[in-house]
């Protein structure tokens, strides 16, 4: 029996009910979505990536993202972060994030591709 249940419509075709890890990746991405200070009544949420994301990347801002993304999944309490690591691409940035779902001391990587071309993020597994 699953801990968690939800619904989904990303990347679905039949199948709209996420349980467990899968829900909380998807609750972590529509997160990532979100640019910092969007969500009403809620300035605090989001990412700052949105913002940032045509700045020059250099070691400061590395860490001031390596920083959002830990406070991100902290605002969940069913995932802890290990490891952030971040890429500069030509089209934008990518991330890869170990994170331990609690409940189950299960470890996944997750990747996320922010696209400063079409403004768009696209979630990844490897």
């Amino acid at each position: 029996m699953a801990l968690y249940n939800g619904f989904s419509t990303y990347n679905r075709v039949r199948k709209f009910r996420v349980t467990d890890f899968e829900l909380v990746k998807q609750n972590l991405f529509n997160h990532f979505r979100i640019r910092k200070g969007e969500k009403l009544f809620n300035p605090e949420f989001g990412t700052i990536i949105w913002s940032v994301i045509f700045e020059p990347f250099n070691n400061e801002l590395h860490d001031a993202i390596v920083d959002d993304v830990k406070r991100i999944v902290r605002y969940d309490p069913r995932v802890s972060v290990e490891n952030v690591f971040i890429t500069e691409q030509s089209y934008g940035l990518s991330i890869e994030m170990e994170v331990t779902y609690i409940p189950e001391n299960q470890t996944e990587t997750i990747a996320l591709s922010f696209d400063k071309t079409n403004l768009t993020v696209a979630l990844g597994k490897f």
